[in-house]
């Protein structure tokens, strides 16, 4: 790891200087730019919802989305003349957050913003064409609109450098860096090297593709307490991944002792191991076909990076079980697609929307959790232009979530909280009484937008009101006591007849949404 930062800072140092002795020459104009985006809204939500009609955006990003703001600023260190390839330099960082006062639970705190991007960009440096990144790499095809979603995107959580060829036709990239920061949380951190590339094609006007991938490597480090360990325990000690997910590993251990006092003295010390992620990703864009303005279709295929450790309680003490070997094969499969269509041109475009995701874990095969699951989801927006400035709109989406280990979902306020066929799973591998969530959701109202017609034109003023059911009780973000207990003081002795189900949920919602 030493050796790696020392090669960046090389890197740094002779970009920084050669950019500040070409300047000498160069007289600076326009220095500093800034553009950003915000949505800020208020949502009235009278069913004791936290103003989002949703759970989440697998219903589509309008109404189940919260506050957000970003402003990304760029100083240019060194100009090149227009036309020419001759050296330049330029520095960004970018500020985001999601709270705005009054609108949100964070009431605006800056605890809720933080500095996502901060890096410098220098092209022409040693090879022409290409642009040096030192610094945040986030890089990505291009997003589902309706969602909100990047399924094609590598570098999100490295800091390292990356080079980047362009011409008329392609842009290719390849790119190292460390990701232990965001991968291992906030309080740990371990040396994950990163190592990507991505790969976007141009032959023809109206049509592109591209392709990336990015590996994940943590080496083992004896002794330290945020690296990669797996508790291991003998065959004849009644340890198993059962135990992993029922949280009793340090009782079942202590069960197969002679003499359970002797935990402490017999638990095993972690084993120390590498670990290893990676995500491949792909993207074709295609349109300007009639009434097709542009189709995105994105994939990604993706193994996620293993838990560290998490502690269990036992006879007085505290035990850390080390998971490495039960959390390293959990991946994904997601596509998306995304059309926008000019149905009636300046009175009428729709635009649709998909996504699938099959989520696995081939560790578990008997608990419920979101790491074993199925999504799809279909959301269809339409927007009719009343005048080139005032709009209707109206959205309609359905989504369906199957759980693939049983359980996952509450039908009812008095379901049983955890179930198998209907009875207490005192094990505790199940939760509710459904295996499938269906949600449907319908949203309408004025859009004003001053820049003219089109679903994506900002900025825009919208008055909507929006309606969901779900065959899940309490399916939105919301402050509603779930206790069945008889004492509790919301509901009173007859708490069974007391409690309502909840699948309908609405709400009002006065928005603005710009990019400046």
């Amino acid at each position: 790891m030493i050796k790696l930062r020392r090669l960046l800072g090389f890197i740094l140092t002779l970009l920084l200087v050669t950019s500040v002795f070409a300047s000498l020459s160069f007289a600076e104009e326009d220095r500093f730019s800034a553009g950003g985006y915000f949505r800020v809204a208020a949502r009235p939500d009278f069913q004791g919802g936290w103003s989002k009609l949703g759970l989440w955006n697998i219903s589509g990003r309008l109404l189940n989305e919260s506050q957000w703001a970003a402003l990304e600023m760029r100083l240019m260190l060194l100009q090149a003349s227009p036309g020419t390839k001759e050296v330049w330099t330029s520095v960004h960082a970018k500020v985001e957050g999601g709270t705005v006062r009054a609108a949100d639970l964070l009431h605006g705190s800056l605890s809720g913003f933080g500095l996502t991007q901060l890096y410098v960009k220098t092209g022409n440096v040693l090879i022409k064409d290409v642009v040096w990144q030192l610094g945040t790499l986030e890089y990505y095809f291009g997003d589902l609109g309706l969602y909100d979603m990047k399924f094609a995107d590598i570098f999100g959580k490295t800091l390292g450098l990356s080079a980047t060829y362009s011409n008329d036709y392609i842009d290719f990239l390849f790119g190292f860096g460390d990701a232990g920061y965001l991968m291992k949380g906030y309080d740990k951190y371990s040396t994950i090297l990163s190592f990507g590339t991505a790969l976007r094609v141009r032959p023809i006007s109206g049509f592109e593709f591209g392709l990336g991938g990015e590996l994940f490597y943590e080496p083992s480090n004896k002794g330290d307490r945020s690296a990669s360990y797996q508790t291991r325990f003998k065959s004849n000690q009644a340890v198993t991944y059962s135990s992993f997910v029922r949280n009793t590993v340090v009782q079942d251990f202590a069960k197969s002792l002679a003499d359970p006092n002797q935990v402490y003295d017999l638990y095993p010390k972690p084993t120390p191991l590498d670990a290893l992620s990676f995500k491949l990703v792909a993207y074709l864009g295609f349109g300007q076909l009639g009434a097709l303005r542009w189709n995105n279709l994105f994939f990604n295929f993706l193994r996620n990076h293993p838990q560290s450790v998490y502690e269990e309680s036992y006879g007085g003490r505290m035990y850390n079980v080390y998971t490495k070997e039960w959390t390293d094969e959990r991946y994904q499969i997601n596509l998306g697609n995304e059309m926008q269509l000019s149905i009636v041109p300046e009175r009428f475009d729709l635009t649709w929307a998909a996504l699938f995701g099959y989520h696995f874990d081939k560790d578990n095969s008997i608990k419920s959790s979101e790491t074993n699951r199925m999504i799809w989801s279909i959301v269809a927006r339409g927007q009719v232009y009343i005048t080139p400035t005032l709009h209707f709109l109206l959205e309609t989406s359905f989504a369906q979530e199957k759980s693939l280990n049983g359980n996952l979902w509450k039908r009812s306020a008095r379901s049983i909280d955890q179930s198998r066929d209907g009875f207490a799973d005192i094990d505790g591998l199940e939760y509710g009484d459904l295996q499938l969530r269906n949600t449907w959701q319908g949203k309408t109202g004025l859009v004003i937008n001053p820049g003219g017609t089109g679903i994506f034109a900002r900025p825009s003023l919208r008055l909507l009101y929006g309606v969901q059911y779900s065959n899940m009780h309490n399916a939105f973000p919301n402050s509603y006591v779930e206790t069945l207990d008889e004492n509790n003081e919301f509901f009173g002795a007859d708490v069974l007849s007391s409690i309502k189900d909840r699948h309908w949920h609405h709400v009002i919602s006065i928005e603005a949404e710009a990019w400046f």
